[in-house]
């Protein structure tokens, strides 16, 4: 008898997967037999994602609310859903996407047509998924030319600062012994001299 699995995912515990799980569940599919992943796209290490592949079999049926919740790698993707149909002989049911339906098909021009916009639409999913990286780190790049600081601000230079420095220039502490007396490590002692311009390079 043939099975029906869902598969959905959402990119973080923050996000809700409400729409996924409903959509999955208007198909019939239990909820015991839908797998949920709390996790990035970018590659298939996922564990919901491989305990399905490890208990489906063929003759079952994967239904997945869009192409890019499977997952955003074009070419993972295209191995991903070679591995289902044509190693494990099992369907592929995409829900925004009527076509991508290997239950219906099966011939050559069916099988092709499928195949060819599945490839389009992994790629753009990837290219959608590149052109993001590339808008925030232009505007990370934008960001710190207008003077922005990201992460934590540095915590204030304690008192006996200057005091330590001396006594490391003038060799009386080493500078292990001059970081201690900062309670700093011996790399940020010195990257903090160098940077506070009392030591040259």
């Amino acid at each position: 008898m043939n099975r029906q699995v869902g598969y959905a995912r959402v990119s973080s515990k923050d996000q809700n997967e409400d729409r996924q799980m409903i959509a999955l569940q208007e198909t019939g599919i239990v909820l015991s037999r839908i797998y949920l992943d709390k996790q990035s796209g970018k590659d298939f290490e996922r564990p919901e994602y491989k305990k399905m592949i490890k208990h489906l079999k063929e003759g079952d049926v994967v239904y997945v609310k869009s192409i890019d919740r499977l997952g955003r790698n074009y070419e993972d993707i295209l191995t991903q859903w070679k591995l289902i149909t044509k190693e494990i002989k099992a369907d592929i049911v995409v829900l925004d996407m009527p076509i991508l339906d290997t239950r219906h098909g099966k011939d050559l021009m069916g099988t092709l047509i499928a195949d060819l916009v599945l490839a389009l639409l992994s790629f753009f999913a990837e290219n959608e998924r590149e052109n993001i990286s590339r808008r925030q780190a232009e505007g990370i790049a934008a960001a710190r030319q207008r003077g922005v600081k990201f992460g934590a601000p540095e915590l204030p230079l304690p008192a006996n600062f200057g005091d330590a420095i001396e006594k490391w220039k003038s060799h009386i502490l080493t500078i292990r012994q001059a970081a201690s007396m900062c309670g700093m490590a011996k790399s940020t002692f010195y990257d903090k001299a160098i940077r506070s311009r009392v030591v040259s390079k």
